[in-house]
């Protein structure tokens, strides 16, 4: 109270709370079976100008899909929330189906199945599978997924998008790669948190990245057994604010993380839901 009073008789001014912002939501869930990789989370940035300070503002981390079983599809993300922003849950990958849609779509599982499509300004289209036998990659934040036009070979995840927002380069919002019937042969998972695909015989697909909103990677399908999918990597929000300013969060539920750098706080949210607040 005493340092408030005493900027106001010094005639301080503080600067408007503009806080920039990155919201990923949640990657889906891959098909099994030569399924098709889990899109990505939907991606978004922007600027909340002219905040109020001591007013609580919503946020929620999206997690990422559940994996599906050995010839099933996956589960959407969940949305992860800032405020007015919403990023919507990664499309799940088919398993014997077409992907679902998302913030970006999900890629479409063995017997000729289209991808899922993505939301415009957050995400691509999951890729197709035109050879019975492969899956289609989940699209990502930057590209569609792969279609899968070869033989026994998953197709590759989209590539996400990188920001610094956090003060460093760091690339988000992968899709995973479909799942195939080649051994040793693995389709990739987009740049940004994308699970591999799995290859034949095996269960060495992967899950999408934690904290990335990566798309899993499909399940791969064989002479011997089908294998499962993965889960979808959970999302992120992260807050940038001018460094006079402190955040909590009435009421808790969320985990948090916050450094400076040049002026500013950088707060990572990593998990949860409830309201954050500044003072």
């Amino acid at each position: 109270m005493l340092n408030l009073l005493a900027g106001q008789l010094t005639g301080l001014v503080l600067p408007p709370l503009d806080v920039d912002y990155l919201v990923v939501a949640g990657g889906g869930g891959s098909g099994g079976g030569a399924g098709g990789g889990g899109g990505a989370g939907g991606m978004l940035t922007g600027t909340s100008s002219g905040l109020s300070i001591s007013t609580n503002y919503t946020v929620t981390i999206g997690g990422g899909g559940a994996a599906g079983g050995n010839t099933t599809s996956g589960t959407a993300g969940s949305n992860s929330v800032f405020d007015a922003t919403t990023s919507t849950g990664g499309g799940y990958g088919g398993g014997g189906a077409p992907g679902g849609n998302g913030g970006s779509g999900g890629g479409g599982g063995y017997g000729d199945h289209a991808g899922g499509t993505g939301t415009s300004g957050q995400g691509n289209n999951g890729g197709s599978n035109t050879i019975p036998g492969m899956g289609g990659g989940g699209g990502g934040k930057s590209a569609a997924g792969g279609n899968a036009a070869t033989n026994n070979l998953g197709a590759a995840g989209g590539n996400g998008l990188a920001s610094s927002i956090s003060g460093s380069s760091v690339t988000y919002a992968g899709g995973g790669g479909g799942g195939g019937n080649t051994t040793s042969v693995n389709a990739a998972g987009g740049n940004g948190g994308g699970g591999q695909g799995g290859s034949k015989d095996t269960n060495d697909a992967t899950a999408g990245t934690a904290n990335l909103g990566g798309g899993a990677g499909g399940g791969s399908t064989g002479s011997v057994v089908n294998s499962p999918g993965k889960t979808g990597g959970s999302g992120v929000v992260i807050l940038k604010y001018p460094d006079v300013y402190t955040l909590s969060n009435p009421g808790g539920g969320l985990t948090s993380s916050t450094s400076s750098s040049g002026g500013y706080k950088i707060t990572l949210l990593t998990a949860g839901t409830g309201n954050v607040s500044w003072s």
